[in-house]
């Protein structure tokens, strides 16, 4: 269970009906299947020792017999296995009958749960055999053991911090006030449900969902294991449905009738990063009633089978990607439209250099013009070619601004630059940060100048990745009057623009396509002999790909150094080495802690998504923080 990940198992094995013994043994053969396969946590479908569709052999002390002693045997071959295994079985006691889950590890029976909410309406006629699960919790006599039993039990594994499991059986989930949502609030973070839910037309895309939002509502993982082969076909159809879902994403289902065993890798540390960021007042505090009981998880063997996006800001491609691209574009063009109706600007200034940032910027400035019926005319787009503009980059520029019908400004920055190296007496051939710094800065105030003359304002084109790793001119680049990029990350920032140019289709879609084949640079150094770009952003400060996973896992979900880097092994396996991972996992480290003072006061910009760096919401970091244990613990791997 390395980095807080928990191999679980979802598990529906053939049954048969009231044959408890071949259920029996279908059951211990998926156990140490499951087992095998590294899994610490294997449940199973609600009342699979016999089979939901029992009817009135319920009432049959010979079936109850065979289950008592069935229990018992399944609980042996748990002995000395280190997973927590769950059935479902009916369970006798004072007169009555309840459905219950009975959990198990090492050879005991830890606690019984019964069902909370018993249905009786279509197809389902459980009162007729079951009660509802008692109030308070007690204890009860089952497999030859006295237990817990109770609806409110949390098994708790002692060696492993957040490995916590509480149960739910079936009409528990679909009900308005699941047992599920109290089980959340005394601090399980595992919710399990035994299901034998009989299927039906879109019922599977209902169930899918409600699996998916519960565990996104409770910040939980869910797994729900559903009844198959073998229960009664007499009026319905069941098909092992098993989902096991993860705060609010789906991690994987079988298909329906396709029984077996579905595995996963839990993330309790995400569960428990993610309730003490968003709902600490929701979560713990609420265990008044619960009976805690606990377990010994085994050690995890073998390695994690789930796998993890390269892109963790982009959807897959398809239908996705498309309606998110145009989501995101609507949201930065209603931000800006906002803040230019406010202002009662008369115009956007906006620097475009031919890369990728200034063109989204743009092109969503574009959009905003239009939706607010506004000539784009309106629009001043500025070139301002220096020491290290190529031709390319400028040429890219101005076709870009004329297709989108923007009036175009080249202001030449070289003359002002050089007089500026004189003023403060700076070597003009020394090209160091001063050399670099003060154009960027010069830029910004053309910009900040020409919105004063035509009564705008100075559209912002830095990105997210650039915010994180501090990759921009204090007070140059740094500095807009709204900043439409600032939550987009780098990687993002690309797929933005290819959607808009195949949108836009012509003679934009060409220009567009040609900036999103651009080396990404400042083009703050000369070219080279050839003309071309010299300067390249990612042979300075690292690939972006790796940057954006980085900042993802590192400060969106708040993961420990070593995880991350385990992440990042995993995911860009084949694409680069350890060592190229872990050298700029150190600098993204550095570059975070040390340029914080320039997210500190960052212009206004408009959230697109999860992550976003201003200090006026998501995130306050002091200036002077230091990332010294973060980068010990690097060095130790």
């Amino acid at each position: 269970m390395q980095f807080g990940f928990v191999k679980v198992c979802s598990a529906t094995v053939p049954i048969r009906v009231a044959d408890v013994k071949f259920n029996t043994k279908n059951i211990i053969s998926a156990v140490k299947a499951s087992v095998s396969a590294g899994s610490r946590l294997t449940v199973f479908p609600e009342l699979c020792v016999c089979g939901y569709t029992c009817g009135d052999l319920f009432n049959q002390s010979a079936l109850l017999d065979g289950v008592n002693s069935a229990l018992s045997e399944i609980c042996g071959c748990t002995k000395g296995v280190g997973s927590l295994v769950i059935v479902g079985a009916p369970i006798a006691d004072g007169g009555r009958l309840y459905n219950c889950a009975v959990v198990m590890s090492d050879g005991k029976i830890l606690g019984v749960v019964p069902k909370t909410l018993i249905p009786n309406y279509g197809e389902f006629y459980e009162r007729r055999h079951f009660s509802p699960a008692p109030k308070e919790n007690s204890t009860i006599k089952v497999g030859g053991q006295t237990v817990p039993f109770g609806s409110k039990l949390i098994f708790k594994a002692v060696n492993v911090p957040g490995f916590t499991v509480a149960c739910e059986i079936c009409e528990d989930l679909w009900a308005p006030a699941s047992p599920s949502v109290a089980h959340a609030q005394a601090g399980a973070e595992i919710i399990v449900n035994l299901s034998c839910s009989d299927e039906t037309v879109g019922k599977a895309e209902y169930r899918r969902d409600l699996v998916k939002m519960q565990s996104g509502k409770l910040v939980c993982a869910y797994i729900y294991s559903d009844a198959g082969d073998g229960e009664s076909t007499t009026d319905m159809v069941y098909a092992g449905h098993n989902i096991i879902a993860e705060n609010g994403s789906v991690l994987c289902e079988s298909k329906p009738f396709e029984n077996g065993l579905l595995y996963s890798d839990i993330d309790v540390e995400l569960i428990d990063n993610e309730r003490r960021r968003t709902s600490s007042s929701f979560f713990g505090g609420c265990e008044e009633g619960y009976t805690f009981i606990e377990f010994k998880a085994g050690e995890a063997d073998g390695e994690i089978s789930r796998s993890f996006p390269r892109l963790p800001f982009v959807p897959e491609a398809g239908a996705e990607l498309t309606e998110r691209s145009e989501l995101i574009l609507s949201i930065q063009s209603k931000g800006l439209e906002k803040r230019l109706s406010h202002t009662n600007a008369k115009t956007a200034v906006i620097g475009v250099s031919g890369g990728l940032d200034s063109a989204l910027a743009l092109l969503v400035t574009a959009r905003a013009f239009k939706s607010l019926g506004r000539e784009p005319s309106d629009i001043i787009a500025v070139t301002m070619p220096g020491f290290g503009t190529t031709g390319k980059t400028k040429n890219n520029s101005l076709k870009l601004i004329r297709e989108l019908g923007a009036t175009e400004r080249t202001v030449s920055i070289k003359k002002s630059v050089l007089q500026h190296f004189k003023d403060i007496g700076h070597d003009e051939k020394t090209y160091d940060v001063t050399y670099e710094n003060s154009q960027a800065r010069t830029r910004t105030l053309i910009l900040m100048d020409l919105a004063n003359k035509t009564g705008g304002l100075v559209i912002g084109t830095g990105d997210l990745s650039e915010l994180a790793l501090g990759w921009a001119t204090y007070n140059g680049d740094h500095m807009s009057m709204y900043a439409v990029n600032s939550s987009v990350p780098k990687t993002l920032v690309k797929h933005l623009v290819k959607y808009e140019a195949e949108r836009l289709g012509g003679a934009a879609e060409k220009v567009l396509k040609d900036i999103l084949a651009t080396e990404i640079s400042p083009e703050l150094l000369p070219p080279d002999k050839d003309g071309k770009i010299a300067q390249k952003t990612e042979d300075l400060v690292g690939p972006y790909i790796l940057h954006d996973f980085f900042l993802y896992y590192a400060i969106r979900r708040g993961f420990s150094p070593e995880k991350v880097f385990f992440m990042a092994k995993c995911a860009f396996k084949g694409e680069f080495d350890d060592e190229t991972i872990l050298k700029w996992l150190k600098n993204f480290y550095k570059r975070f802690f040390a340029q914080q003072f320039k997210r500190s006061c960052v212009p206004d910009g408009v959230k697109v998504g999860s992550v976003t760096l201003s200090p006026r919401g998501d995130w306050r970091m002091p200036s002077d923080a230091v990332a010294t244990l973060w980068l010990s613990r690097l060095e130790n791997l």
